[in-house]
């Protein structure tokens, strides 16, 4: 049962209701059916905000949930994506990290079941690659790791490729020469 609605707020776009389960002023939730919608500070007064708190709101907006798509992208397109990050990461260790397409689907899945949205994000990748991240320091002969759809849900481990004998003796030799 809704204690109270207001309906048809800017031609039906936006609904501010209270949960059943939850009737206490603090509950009120707006959910929009098209974008982009928009509400007026007045309209918060009944849902029991204080004049004087509405007054210094100088913009009202209302956010939607992030779907799979975005949080991919959040996973990969910013200068300073999650991804990239943990690529650099690994990258010092000389390791190059991969991940397949289904697994960052399955992270983005993941956040969004826990409803953390973007901030999420990197738990979820913490979460899987926890052991792995402590291992690869101790491993001289990784040269690539791929984390798939397996490792972010069902804790599986990643897909290591090791370097050959080839790979070690230069790898050897050059550090030798440095030195």
């Amino acid at each position: 049962v809704t204690i109270r609605r207001l309906q048809n707020v800017v031609k039906g776009v936006a609904t501010m209701d209270f949960d059943e389960r939850d009737r206490s002023p603090g509950a009120a939730r707006c959910r929009s059916r098209a974008s982009p919608p928009s509400c007026a500070p007045t309209w918060c007064r009944p849902f029991g905000a204080v004049p004087e708190f509405i007054g210094r709101l100088p913009v009202v907006a209302v956010l939607e949930e992030l779907d799979e798509h975005a949080l991919i992208d959040i996973l990969v397109k910013p200068k300073n994506a999650l991804i990239k990050q943990y690529q650099k990461l690994f990258s010092y260790e000389n390791v190059e990290l991969k991940f397949t397409e289904p697994a960052l689907k399955a992270i983005a899945k993941q956040a969004m079941d826990r409803k953390t949205g973007a901030r999420g994000l990197r738990g979820v990748i913490e979460t899987a690659m926890l052991d792995i991240m402590y291992e690869i320091p101790s491993m001289d002969n990784v040269k690539e790791c791929t984390i798939n759809e397996d490792v972010i849900s069902k804790k599986a481990e990643p897909v290591l490729v090791f370097k050959t004998e080839e790979e070690l003796q230069k790898a050897k030799a050059s550090g030798a020469e440095s030195a």
